[in-house]
């Protein structure tokens, strides 16, 4: 039998919106969350950062559902940091639909004064020819990461390390510094 307490604990998003969770309702879907991060990154191996519901927390979501069925269909991920706030990563049903929510959602808020991400690889291509602003200053850079250890190179490219693998970064939006 459905306890009343459970219908309304449930998240139901507003259809073809992107809704901001809180940190209790983030509970109530993070089974959900986890699988559309796990989606998204599975080609290359899953995220770095985001292999458990526990990695979940000290992260912020925004979570959208852009067709008929009741389920999640894209999140963006972001994380308050020294450079304002940076995206680390998505997540999506595999859906076309699912896929350009959670791209299109990251590249407009790149837009916006605070945001930033690190890419490389297939996101890096996709920033590149949506005409995001890449960072290349290297104070900047190094601020925006306050605390972390990576080697610039003279493109405003970098080496850094993430969950114990090195890789080559670049730096997309407008941080704060």
């Amino acid at each position: 039998m459905i306890k009343l307490v459970d219908i309304l604990n449930e998240v139901v998003p507003p259809k073809n919106t992107w809704f901001p969770l809180s940190k209790a309702e983030v509970q109530d879907v993070e089974k959900e969350i986890l699988d559309l991060i796990n989606n998204a990154y599975g080609s290359i191996g899953g995220h770095p950062n985001y292999k458990s519901v526990n990695d979940l927390a000290g992260s912020e979501y925004e979570i959208i559902d852009l067709d008929d069925d009741p389920e999640l269909d894209a999140v963006t991920v972001t994380k308050q940091r020294a450079g304002g706030t940076k995206h680390v990563g998505i997540g999506h049903d595999g859906t076309s639909p699912g896929k350009r929510g959670a791209l299109g959602r990251t590249i407009d808020k790149l837009d916006e004064p605070s945001n930033y991400i690190e890419a490389s690889g297939a996101i890096e291509n996709i920033l590149r020819k949506a005409n995001v602003t890449q960072v290349t200053d290297e104070e900047t850079i190094r601020k925006a990461l306050k605390g972390k250890e990576i080697k610039m190179y003279d493109d405003g490219s970098y080496d850094r390390v993430l969950g114990g693998k090195k890789y080559k970064k670049t730096m997309w939006g407008k941080p704060t510094v």
